[in-house]
């Protein structure tokens, strides 16, 4: 497809991947959206159309990360973005206060420029970290911080910030639930020892304050389930609102865990990569947040074995659900619709007139061919999207 989507109209023909099932049709395209939605019985079958995937959790990729600043957030948006991922959050780490402060500008300095051309949309960063547990680190550095009013101040004062995980039990942690969740911010629960009381004193808050709450990567950094102590977990299950993002590698979470999170929350999971630099470069020797990371058959662990963020993309995620019996449709909504409306997002996540044109094509064996961001097609020359 070649056209100027700000002038004329363009179209899509393929199954067309809706939230209630799939179905043969036409997307007609103009302006960077989607300006009808029509079924064509003739449309091939040999194109799967979704709406583009929205990565909540993502700290890079392609060798480039969050934390390194414009380039850095530039090669990973670019990257993801070709494997299937229209919008993201690039994630920061636990690192000390001016250098996180540092990777929020640099967020926000990309936004203003005008986002990544051939690279996802960028609504904002993902602050995960310095607001967590020293005892529930995973694999963040030990720099973790309360986070006081003046810290959260200056978070806010950077623009940039659309998502935040914080650890309920630190001090001033309530009060900065409300403040972000005030300030439009949605406010994951994560790398955390709270009991299950704790996080749901969190969750009211945030819900008073009209705010959407999250489980960062649920199951991770949280510890499990007991029938007396629930704990995170077993609270941000049973909460009718929450989101719950997922890590769906085969190394992070069982795939039965992830099953069991489907049933009890459905319409509540959001799958995410929390993908490193490392993403997309194979096996041998990378970082995470200034330590020394190894990956060996997609596995990446700091030097005592701990899991290190992850390798992941969004489309081999997609594949891992299908392959565990999870309709494409809902996998789908999995990906984008869910995600986008945690964020505040109402433009993007579905194939609807009105949305924006972020669009994921995919071949019968679910592999990415096509990515159109606001309409705009998406080179993927040099980017392996094989997993």
């Amino acid at each position: 497809m070649t056209h100027d989507p700000a002038h004329s109209p363009a179209e899509l023909r393929g199954v067309l991947v809706l939230p209630g099932g799939l179905q043969p049709g036409r997307l007609i395209l103009r302006g960077g959206q989607i300006e009808a939605v029509v079924p064509d019985a003739q449309a091939p079958r040999d194109t799967l159309i979704l709406p583009g995937f929205v990565d909540t959790h993502v700290h890079g990729g392609a060798g480039g990360d969050t934390m390194d600043g414009p380039e850095g957030i530039r090669t990973l948006a670019r990257f993801h973005a070709a494997c299937g991922t229209t919008t993201l959050l690039p994630t920061t780490i636990t690192n000390p206060w001016p250098e996180v402060l540092r990777a929020l500008t640099a967020v926000a300095e990309v936004r203003r420029a005008g986002g990544v051309p051939g690279g996802a949309d960028l609504p904002g960063a993902h602050l995960e970290g310095p607001f967590i547990s020293p005892d529930r680190l995973g694999a963040q550095p030990p720099c973790a911080l309360a986070p006081t009013p003046e810290r959260v101040a200056q978070v806010l004062a950077t623009g940039a910030v659309r998502a935040v995980t914080l650890a309920p039990e630190l001090p001033g942690a309530l009060a900065a639930a409300q403040a972000f969740a005030q300030a439009g911010v949605r406010v994951g629960i994560g790398h955390t020892r709270a009991d299950a009381e704790t996080v749901q004193a969190a969750l009211r808050v945030v819900r008073e304050a009209g705010g959407q709450a999250c489980a960062t990567h649920l199951f991770n950094a949280m510890g499990g389930i007991e029938g007396r102590a629930p704990g995170p977990a077993g609270a941000l299950l049973a909460d009718p609102d929450a989101t719950l993002e997922v890590i769906l590698d085969g190394l992070h979470v069982h795939n039965t865990s992830f099953l069991l999170a489907r049933a009890a929350a459905p319409g509540r999971v959001v799958l995410i990569t929390d993908a490193m630099r490392a993403a997309g470069l194979g096996d041998g020797a990378s970082e995470l947040g200034g330590q020394p990371v190894q990956v060996q058959g997609g596995r990446a662990t700091l030097a005592d074995g701990t899991l290190a963020g992850s390798v992941l993309t969004m489309d081999a995620a997609l594949r891992s659900a299908v392959a565990l019996g999870v309709s494409l449709h809902e996998v789908s909504r999995m990906l984008s619709l869910t995600p986008a409306r945690s964020l505040g997002l109402t433009d993007r996540g579905e194939l609807s007139a009105g949305q924006r044109a972020d669009l994921t094509l995919l071949t019968p064996d679910l592999r990415v061919n096509t990515v159109y961001v606001a309409g705009q097609r998406v080179k993927a020359e040099g980017a392996r999207v094989e997993a």
